[in-house]
This record gives C-alpha cells, sequence and structure tokens, in this order.
C-alpha cells in the first residue's frame, strides 16, 4: 500500500473555482500536493501552488478532509486531502494562471460544474458545495 498525504488549495475569485489538469487526463484536481516530513499543511500549500503557478498563496481556513482509496498497476493508494481555503492576490477569473509545471493546466470552474471537470476525488465536489453553504468540518471518504 502506498500512502500519500496532501493538501489541497480551494482558490475561489469571483464566483469561480480553480482547479488543476495533468494534460492528457480526463480529470481535474484542486491546486496542491503531498505535504512533506516535518513540513506543516499551511506551508506545503504555499509552496505546491508557487511551484505550479508562481505566486504566493496564504491558507486561510480549514475546508475540510477528503479520503481517497483506489487501486493502480495492481497498487493499493489510501490518500488523505486536507483542504484549505486559499487566497492568491493577482488572479484574474478571466484567464488561468500560467503553469510553471509543464505537465498541468490550470482551468476557472462555477462551482456547480464540478461534476462536469471529473473533479477528483470525487467527495472534494460535495466538500465545496457544502463550504459554500456555510457548512463547517467536512470528511468524505471514496473507495473504488
Amino acid at each position: 500500500m502506498i500512502f500519500h498525504y496532501l493538501v489541497r488549495g480551494a482558490i475561489f475569485v469571483e464566483g469561480n473555482v480553480l482547479l488543476a489538469h495533468q494534460i492528457g487526463a480526463d480529470n481535474t484536481f484542486l491546486p496542491g500536493g503531498h505535504i512533506e516530513l516535518g513540513e506543516s499543511a499551511e506551508l506545503a500549500l504555499a509552496r505546491e501552488i508557487e511551484e505550479e503557478i508562481g505566486m504566493k498563496a496564504i491558507a486561510q481556513q480549514f475546508i475540510g478532509a477528503v479520503e481517497w482509496l483506489w487501486s493502480e498497476d495492481g497498487q493499493t493508494n489510501h490518500e488523505i486531502n486536507l483542504i484549505f481555503d486559499v487566497a492568491v492576490d493577482g488572479l484574474d477569473a478571466r484567464k488561468p494562471p500560467y503553469s510553471k509545471e509543464p505537465h498541468l493546466e490550470f482551468i476557472w470552474s462555477k462551482p456547480t460544474d464540478l461534476r462536469t471537470h471529473n473533479l477528483l476525488p470525487s467527495p472534494l465536489v460535495e466538500c465545496l458545495e457544502k463550504w459554500e453553504n456555510n457548512y463547517r468540518g467536512y470528511w468524505g471518504t471514496f473507495k473504488e
């Protein structure tokens, strides 16, 4: 089994949320990535977003956590995602930020369109919907 400890940022600008897309994949995900051993979630999120779009990010509030278990190439993966509301100055919802990583691109989505963008892990859709409705302390689990 492979364990992944991740932090993801929900970046809202003008009613849109920023999604990351790995070029060639059929899904999207929230910006962020792996938390390194000994690193706080907030610092990991700021580091990951700066690596991805070259802009400073500040974790403002904890939204919730999403757990995901899946198999790939005969290997079981277990992932815990910590989700934060994030502020990034200088983003414009009329155009996606430039990706500093050649395998990634970014898109803006209305929260109501997250399912059409195949946002993974899938409990993130409900997590963000509940966040928009002022629900706090979300926990979601998905197992393939």
